[in-house]
């Protein structure tokens, strides 16, 4: 299985690097209006990825929310975990979204009209609306609450579909023999979708191969340089984040950073080198048990669930990864579609471990919550694999000092009793 997703991988990095360079080339020959030929090959490949994007969020954030497994897993350590993830993840997006800003790694970069229609026109008049603070945000929050379940998920109202998906979820572990049927179907449909979702990544090379080449055939060089400022945005972004990890592991286990490092360097190296988080979860148990001295208990409850609800690196890379999309397309961003990227990540993140190819999947989720145009991912797949080592890294990094937290704040009754 490993070895199918590096080959995987491989190809998808050679059809990134072959739309690159024919790209640039045809760029230079001021032919790209030929480009337009083969793009339907690429909109194909974006509209088989929207196919996918509503029964996968819905399905993946309700399992998740399932997968806390009983009601009593809601109490005091489950409390304290689900609450540290969530906070840690919206610092995160906020850390994300604050250097997309200052960086503006897309400002400049001319990718003309291609991928508009993605955004439509309804979209297009929220862009420019400018509202308050207060306004916007509670503005949000009320529009994020579902009227009509089934209208969020006709109209692929992807903010809507994840607050239900959440409420749902979390009310099958109080009537668990009642709901056991809908949870049999939501696992099926889950794994249904995984698998058409795997399907579909075997076009993936062809329909990058065309996207990539659209790309660079409108932009040129200015796209690359644009692509190094995005990456060293991301990169500062997870690094901030993770030294306000560090920090907090620090005060709550009373020890040195450096000695937290140590404790922890196996799992964290194994992050970076796999990009799998569940693949690095028994090393992870294991280090905070022996290494930092996390009560046993603890780590089983709080690392497995990190795994799986617990994504920063992720929420951050696709906050920031939405804000230089719409930047490279020269769309203006107004306070409103930032709140709504803040939530749709943070919240995304939830369903993220059970999402094979994040960087296409959850990406689809957040541009779809503003209307941005899907197309923009090629440029963004172009460095996604690098980025994921990265983002992974963080992401581990979060579940092992969410042990240290919640176990700092448990006493031994407690830790017995969930």
């Amino acid at each position: 299985m490993q070895e199918a997703s590096k080959k995987e991988a491989q190809r998808i990095g050679y059809a990134m690097v072959g739309g690159l360079i024919i790209g640039l080339l045809i760029h230079s020959t001021g032919q790209e209006t030929y480009v337009s030929y083969i793009m339907p090959i690429g909109t194909i490949f974006i509209r088989l990825l929207k196919m996918v994007i509503v029964p996968l969020v819905f399905s993946s954030i309700y399992m998740a929310m399932t997968n806390l497994g009983t009601p009593e897993a809601l109490g005091s350590m489950g409390r304290k975990a689900v609450g540290y993830y969530f906070i840690t993840t919206v610092i995160a997006v906020f850390f994300g979204l604050i250097f997309v800003n200052l960086i503006n790694p897309g400002v400049g970069t001319s990718l003309g009209g291609a991928g508009l229609g993605g955004l439509t026109g309804d979209m297009a008049s929220k862009v420019s609306e400018q509202k308050g603070l207060y306004d916007t945000i509670l503005g949000v929050l009320m529009d994020a609450i579902p009227t009509n379940p089934a209208s969020s998920l006709a109209n692929a109202n992807i903010l809507q579909i994840i607050v239900f998906a959440i409420f749902m979820g979390i009310v099958s572990l109080y009537v668990k023999e009642k709901a056991a049927p809908v949870n049999n179907f939501m696992a099926a449909l889950e794994e249904m979708t995984l698998k058409l979702t795997h399907v579909i990544m075997k076009f993936a090379p062809i329909g990058i191969f065309v996207l990539m080449l659209d790309v660079m055939a409108k932009s040129g060089t200015s796209a690359i340089v644009s692509l190094s400022k995005y990456i060293l945005t991301v990169i500062v972004g997870l690094t901030c984040h993770a030294i306000f990890l560090m920090f907090v592991a620090s005060a709550r286990l009373k020890k040195s950073p450096l000695f937290i490092l140590k404790g922890i360097s196996a799992p964290l190296l194994t992050a970076f080198s796999t990009s799998s988080s569940a693949a690095t979860l028994p090393i992870t148990m294991t280090s905070v048990e022996e290494n930092l001295g996390i009560r046993k208990a603890t780590a089983k409850f709080v690392l497995p669930l990190g795994a799986t609800i617990n994504m920063d690196g992720t929420a951050l890379y696709e906050s920031v990864a939405a804000i230089f999309i719409a930047q490279a397309y020269g769309i203006d961003l107004g306070l409103g579609q930032q709140v709504i990227i803040f939530m749709t990540a943070s919240l995304a993140a939830i369903g993220a471990a059970a999402i094979p190819g994040a960087g296409l999947i959850t990406m689809s989720i957040v541009l779809g919550a503003v209307g941005l145009p899907l197309e923009g991912i090629g440029l963004i797949l172009a460095v996604d694999r690098l980025l994921d080592m990265f983002r992974t890294t963080v992401n581990v990094f979060g579940d092992a000092v969410g042990a240290i937290v919640v176990d700092s704040f448990l006493t031994d009754e407690e830790v017995h009793k969930s």
